[in-house]
């Protein structure tokens, strides 16, 4: 992200799941505030259907990628609420409508974003007349150069309680010190807390033809100023997390998320590839 700049990918993000359920059969991930919550030259776009709302194949799998670690992420969170966890963090939430949407009444939902991200957010919020539920609060941080604890103690977080942590689009974007600092934090919270992220495995790892697929995408994130930065080896990463608390940990690779999630009537929108991958940790 540059400074002082709000995040240049956050609405291609919520661009790709409003997309993807006026674009694609069958819908993966169900949204009603997706369209709403985007402003009016980003709906253009999609109903132009160009760049990244097309319909070629790399397109349809990557918008089933972003749509299915949302449906993951909130498919997780109901597991914890059903457990007794009544507080859920949405990290690095961009154009998130999860908060809006919030089917669990004794959930107290926390948004933490870049001050010029959410600030953004906010206003977008406000133009698409979605208003903002007294569950909600809002936790302005700077990953890079904030503390995650101290600015979520200052939005009303209890870090005596469990919490459920969503995270995604956000970890390949940062330094490890900085990824592994949250994850730290989170793995430090009472039992039952947890977290859903999406990270990407080292470009040496993949193929050819999945290689040429990051590099695409990777291209395109640097030209919003947003490179790639930092990449996990899916073992090491278990291992890591392990060793700060957590118990539990279900790391789903690019088979075992098209066995979970599509069937042969979704073939065409599959998540192609191997370097995006799912993680879902409990503590």
């Amino acid at each position: 992200m540059l400074e002082g700049r709000r995040s240049g990918t956050a609405e291609r993000v919520a661009m790709r799941r409003a997309a993807h359920q006026r674009w694609d059969e069958p819908v993966i991930f169900a949204d009603p505030l997706a369209w709403t919550i985007l402003s009016d030259e980003a709906k253009k776009r999609i109903h132009a259907g160009i760049e990244e709302e097309n319909q070629n194949a790399w397109a349809r799998g990557l918008r089933a990628f972003v749509a299915l670690r949302s449906r993951f992420a909130e498919e997780e969170l109901a597991r914890a609420v059903a457990v007794g966890v009544r507080q859920a963090v949405i990290l690095g939430a961009g154009l998130d409508t999860f908060a809006y949407r919030n089917p669990h009444t004794e959930l107290q939902v926390y948004e933490v974003d870049h001050p010029a991200t959410q600030a953004w957010k906010r206003e977008r919020l406000q133009e698409g007349g979605i208003a903002v539920p007294g569950s909600v609060r809002f936790a302005p941080v700077d990953f890079e150069r904030d503390t995650l604890a101290h600015g979520l103690a200052a939005a009303g977080f209890r870090a005596d309680e469990p919490a459920f942590f969503s995270w995604l689009g956000v970890v390949p974007y940062l330094t490890r010190e900085a990824a592994f600092a949250t994850l730290q934090f989170i793995g430090g919270l009472p039992p039952q807390s947890g977290v859903v992220f999406d990270y990407a495995i080292p470009r040496e790892l993949l193929s050819e033809p999945e290689q040429m697929s990051f590099d695409r995408l990777a291209e395109r994130v640097a030209r919003a100023g947003e490179p790639f930065r930092l990449f996990f080896e899916p073992e090491r990463l278990k291992e890591d997390l392990l060793g700060m608390g957590f118990t539990a940990v279900e790391n789903l690779d690019g088979a075992a998320i098209r066995e979970k999630w599509f069937g042969p009537p979704a073939q065409e929108q599959r998540p192609h590839g191997r370097a995006g991958r799912l993680l879902c940790a409990w503590v």
